[in-house]
């Protein structure tokens, strides 16, 4: 990956990896882990992604399975779903059938 020459390109670049994880786990996942218990259950997801970072640093430790900024993204993409919740997007759209981030 090359190193932005800009602050804006660089936001840019994190929110096309966001969307790219999104469609990822999207096709795994569906809507209804998100739909069962909604903003709370995001809210849930991200603590344990919170928590499983802090410890992380905390203790100095590598970790085994996801790297902690594959955890900073799923947190950043369960923000971008709840804002897609809270405006009723989530739950009434579909993504695209040819979306080539897939």
């Amino acid at each position: 990956m090359k190193t932005p020459k800009y602050l804006d390109d660089a936001f840019e670049e994190v929110c096309k990896e966001l969307k790219q994880m999104f469609l990822k786990k999207h096709k795994d996942y569906g809507k209804g882990n998100i739909l069962d218990m909604g903003e709370l259950g995001i809210v849930f997801r991200i603590s344990e992604k919170f928590n499983r970072i802090k410890h992380l640093l905390m203790e100095g430790k590598k970790p085994q399975n996801e790297s902690i900024e594959e955890s900073w993204i799923d947190i950043g993409v369960y923000a971008v779903i709840a804002v897609l919740l809270k405006r009723s997007w989530f739950k009434k759209l579909e993504v695209k059938k040819n979306n080539p981030s897939k």
